[in-house]
């Protein structure tokens, strides 16, 4: 046998795309090739394929060894194409029966003493396996509880490469383990998750929170510092229903293609991504020379938290405008389109002014300086936060007063809302939101409209604000108090006291 041909993936994107490693042992001077545009991490593959097989004590000719990643077209990296590579190698020199090959694809990193290391995407490669027809998946032991995830697929793991040839031999093996379901809590050595309760005084903050994870709208916090905006923001995610099972499903493949996930079965916590306000527009929604997710994917499912605004760079804010319209990050690199998911909730925080204490003696701002920071965020974007929520200093008996209601009191609220908004739409079906208007309610959103107060897309936000705070309350109709509540909520950080243009 001179010519082996091995399973494996790598991963475009967030998908799995199928690669044949086949490894071709010929006479000749010896050498050992790797071609089918690989990148660095593939091509020093060979040195590290090398150094495994000598201190696992399996033997490398001296032949001439071509290794080649099909299709040529597609470009693949990382140091998950290792063991393939040396499992093809020993199986082309008769080191391993070719036969076993057959039907599994094979991952994992190749320490220089022969062994396994886990890697990123697992669970993605174990999908790809599924869907291309393969009956099993070998891979690292770190990784199998990750892999496991996948029904219908057997999972063999591995700690070293002798181990790896000898789980290729055995047919039945599977080493997968019952895994916990999504939303079946935190694990026990996770630290105990923010309260809301922790937070005194915002009253119209909390309420705004509230309706934000009813109604899954975004969030714009302004006030001085110290006044709890980021303890708010960090208590949002306790306030989200758990996830389901198929969004968990989604989270957890986003981390693991990511290199985030611990291995250790379905993500439970939602996510809160808090990225420094110096981060580049690729890095918040996605890019690069090879594109990868960014802040806005990794928050998917879950919350992006944006501290001090208006310090974030105007092309990263203004690259969050498509996406926060479509849900999902759509980027073209090297004639390729790839689509990122980006379902988050977002919350940003920023101050009135650039020291914080605009409307106070404190305050050493001039107008020119007020204008300028306050201009750095553009109307189209603002335009897309829902809600615009002030953060005043809490007074001192508010500080020292009774505990609000808790995280859990509030979820409880928010999941009864999200029940009556899904009984609402089975019953209504495609019904448009003005249906639902009082007609009070449809003579105010009228008068905002026609004067200019609010623009088209203004106005249909507004529109499913009410409709959330009316769901809150168990109302079939959307009353003048919903909407006044609603426009309250919607007044432009830029222009404090207007509602949302």
């Amino acid at each position: 046998m001179t010519l082996a041909r091995v399973h494996t993936f790598t991963i475009d994107g967030l998908e799995p795309r199928h690669v044949t490693v086949e490894v071709d042992v010929r006479p000749g001077l010896p050498s050992f090739t790797i071609v089918g545009l690989g990148d660095l991490a593939v091509r020093e593959a060979r040195e590290r394929v090398r150094a495994a097989l000598g201190n696992q004590g399996f033997e490398l000719p001296q032949r001439r060894i071509t290794v080649n990643l099909a299709p040529a077209s597609l470009p693949k990296g990382g140091p998950g194409f290792d063991l393939p590579i040396a499992v093809g190698l020993l199986a082309a020199t008769g080191q391993a029966p070719a036969d076993d090959l057959h039907g599994i694809a094979v991952t994992g990193e190749l320490s220089l003493g022969g062994m396994l290391r886990g890697g990123r995407g697992a669970l993605v490669i174990a999908e790809g396996a599924r869907a291309a027809g393969l009956h099993a998946v070998l891979l690292p032991r770190a990784q199998v509880a990750e892999a496991a995830l996948v029904p219908t697929v057997a999972i063999r793991g591995a700690a070293s490469l002798r181990d790896a040839v000898a789980a290729l031999a055995d047919r039945g093996r599977d080493d997968r383990r019952p895994t916990p379901a999504a939303g079946a809590g935190s694990r026990p050595d996770a630290a105990p998750a923010p309260d809301l309760a922790d937070v005194r005084g915002q009253r119209t903050a909390r309420r705004a929170l509230e309706i934000a994870a009813a109604g899954s709208h975004s969030l714009l916090l302004a006030g001085p510092p110290g006044t709890g905006k980021t303890m708010l923001a960090r208590r949002l995610p306790g306030l989200l229903p758990a996830m389901r099972t198929g969004e968990a499903l989604e989270v957890t493949r986003i981390q693991s293609v990511c290199g985030l996930h611990d291995g250790d079965g379905l993500v439970a916590e939602r996510p809160f991504r808090a990225p420094h306000h110096g981060t580049s527009a690729a890095g918040l929604v996605g890019g690069g020379s090879v594109a990868r997710p960014g802040e806005i994917t990794l928050a998917h499912r879950g919350v992006l938290f944006l501290d001090e605004l208006p310090e974030f760079r105007r092309d990263a804010l203004e690259a969050l405008r498509q996406p926060l319209e479509e849900a999902r990050v759509r980027l073209v690199r090297q004639g390729r389109t790839r689509a990122f998911p980006s379902r988050t909730l977002l919350v940003a925080a920023a101050n009135p002014c650039p020291c914080g204490f605009a409307g106070t003696a404190r305050c050493r701002c001039s107008d020119a300086d007020l204008d300028r920071y306050r201009r750095k965020l553009s109307g189209p974007l603002l335009d897309r936060i829902d809600l615009h929520v002030d953060c005043p200093r809490p007074t001192a008996d508010e500080l020292s007063g009774p505990a609000p209601a808790s995280s859990a009191d509030v979820r409880e609220r928010v999941e009864a809302a999200r029940a009556f908004r899904a009984r609402r739409r089975r019953l209504d079906g495609a019904r448009p939101l003005d249906a639902d208007l009082e007609e009070a309610a449809r003579r105010a959103l009228d008068r905002c409209y026609v004067t200019g107060r609010l623009s088209a897309r203004g106005r249909t936000r507004v529109l499913r604000l009410a409709r959330t705070i009316a769901d809150l309350e168990a109302a079939a109709t959307i009353g003048a108090a919903h909407l006044g509540e609603a426009l309250h909520l919607r007044q432009r950080f830029e222009e404090p006291g207007a509602v949302a243009a």
